[in-house]
C-alpha cells in the first residue's frame, strides 16, 4: 500500500529517516510510501542460501561488497528502497557510506512475496532501471524460479526466465564464474 502525506508531495529521505523501526520495510517509490510486513520463513531462506553463495564468491575475489535488507538504497531524492540482496562491485565503491549507499549498485535481487509480488515487478524493476542498476533478479519461491534483467544501453532488456530445473544456472556477466543453479537458490525451504 502507497501512502502519500497530506499535501500529496513527494516524500524523501529526511521523510524516511522519520518511519517508525517497527521492523517492517519501509521504502519510498516516486515520493510514495511502501510498508511491507516481516518476510516469512520461506523467503528468509532464500535470502539466506542468495547471501551465502554470491558474498563467498564476492568476498573469496574481493570483487566487491554484498549487502542484504534491511539496509537503505538511495536512488534518488524520492526513491529509497531496501532490496533484500544487493552487491556492489569494486568500482561503485564510491556509493557506499557509513549509513546507506547512495547510488545504484550493480546488482539488486528482490525475492518475491504474494503481497508484493506487483511492486517488485514493475514500480521497483522500473526504479532501478531509471536509476542505472545493471542487473536485477526477481527471485520467485512459489514458482521456484528466477527472472533476470540486464542493462542493455539506457534500459534492461528482454527478461531471462530460469527454473528449478536440472541444468538451469542463473549466471551474471558481472560476477564471471558464478554459477548457482537454481534449485540450490531454493534448497530446504
Amino acid at each position: 500500500m502507497a501512502v502519500r502525506d497530506t499535501a500529496n508531495r513527494k516524500l524523501t529521505y529526511e521523510d524516511y529517516l522519520r518511519f517508525p523501526d517497527d521492523h517492517q520495510r519501509h521504502e519510498i517509490l516516486d515520493g510514495a510510501h511502501y510498508v511491507t510486513p516481516t518476510p516469512t520463513l520461506g523467503h528468509q531462506g532464500v535470502a539466506v542460501n542468495l547471501v551465502l553463495m554470491v558474498a563467498a564468491f564476492v568476498r573469496e575475489r574481493r570483487l566487491g561488497r554484498v549487502y542484504f535488507a534491511p539496509l537503505g538504497v538511495i536512488l534518488s531524492p524520492h526513491d529509497i528502497v531496501q532490496p533484500d540482496l544487493l552487491f556492489v562491485s569494486n568500482e561503485r565503491a564510491g556509493i557506499l557510506t557509513e549509513a546507506v549507499i547512495r547510488g545504484a549498485p550493480d546488482l539488486v535481487i528482490e525475492i518475491l512475496s504474494p503481497s508484493i509480488r506487483r511492486r517488485d515487478d514493475t514500480l521497483k524493476r522500473d526504479r532501478y532501471e531509471k536509476w542505472g542498476v545493471l542487473e536485477y533478479w526477481l527471485v520467485d519461491p512459489k514458482s521456484r524460479s528466477v527472472r533476470v534483467y540486464r542493462r542493455s544501453g539506457a534500459a534492461f532488456g528482454a527478461p531471462r526466465d530460469l527454473h528449478a530445473a536440472p541444468g538451469e544456472v542463473v549466471t551474471t556477466p558481472l560476477l564471471p564464474g558464478l554459477d548457482i543453479p537454481v534449485s540450490d537458490i531454493f534448497a530446504d525451504i
